[in-house]
């Protein structure tokens, strides 16, 4: 009866964190409202209620959607003959650098999400706000290890921050091209916490395991800045101490670094894992 139990409560977290995935957090909401509703304790029931009653039918919000696509699409089409992403071609072949994310005002942080363990049941918080004088981003919040004692979590105590997909016109996936670079240059400000930054490619076409590219991050603390150019985004803290934490950041971009060399980076994944 336990073993049926366990596997129950195994699927209806499975479907609720899909569920999570493809509806994802509003923009606006404030932060208690903003937290992913995926996870839900044993023993409570779930909200049985009815897809037809999730659904916000709205005039104006069709209007204005349509609107917005197709200007998207028409700025699409335009920017093709223009060049490679809507650039001209010689401002495409002789870029260096490449600002991917700026943070200069309130609107920026639409294009992140900060989570932490809680969405299974941890007592981690992470937010996200604009700095001082509105020019750089604050990512904070208080790391705790306590496990949920729910009898399925082993491991607790993680928060961080993902930048959105990004999307064209009609909601269709669009992907970062750095095919130009070599170097991923940040300027960051941390109070001596590690954090992991991770990069995660495209697995939908992909038979193997999930792809995503990692770099430990080590900030120093203090008042100074911090230049990282990274070789090989999301930023992840889990370093089981608990307390508050900060990470500032002020832009994210890529570059070409021509003193930049390496030997190796290709990996092969196993042709016969161990089981």
């Amino acid at each position: 009866m336990a073993l049926v139990t366990n596997r129950l409560l195994c699927i209806t977290n499975s479907r609720a964190y899909l569920k999570a995935s493809l509806y994802p957090l509003s923009n606006g909401a404030p932060p208690e409202q903003a937290r992913s509703r995926s996870y839900r304790r044993p023993g409570v029931p779930p909200e049985n209620i009815p897809p037809w009653k999730r659904i916000n039918l709205n005039f104006a919000k069709g209007v204005e959607g349509v609107k917005k696509h197709f200007g998207l699409l028409k700025k699409e089409m335009l920017g093709r003959f223009e060049g490679p992403e809507g650039r001209p071609l010689k401002e495409h072949i002789l870029e260096q650098t490449r600002v991917i994310w700026e943070f200069r005002g309130p609107e920026s942080l639409a294009q992140w999400v900060a989570s932490s363990d809680r969405e299974i049941g941890g007592k981690s918080e992470a937010y996200m706000k604009m700095g001082r004088n509105n020019l750089t981003a604050l990512l904070y919040g208080n790391l705790c290890t306590e496990v949920p004692r729910d009898g399925e979590t082993r491991y607790s105590g993680y928060c961080s921050l993902r930048s959105k997909q990004l999307l064209g016109a009609f909601d269709r996936k669009k992907h970062h091209d750095w095919s130009n670079f070599n170097s991923l240059y940040l300027r960051i400000r941390g109070d001596g916490r590690p954090w992991m930054i991770n990069i995660a490619a495209e697995t939908y076409f992909s038979h193997q395991k999930d792809d995503m590219y990692n770099y430990f991050l080590f900030t120093r603390g203090g008042p100074y800045w911090q230049d990282v150019k990274i070789n090989t985004i999301g930023f992840t803290l889990g370093d089981k101490a608990d307390g508050p934490f900060q990470l500032e950041i002020d832009f994210i971009a890529v570059c070409n670094d021509r003193a930049h060399t390496e030997e190796f980076a290709y990996e092969q994944y196993k042709r016969n894992p161990e089981v």
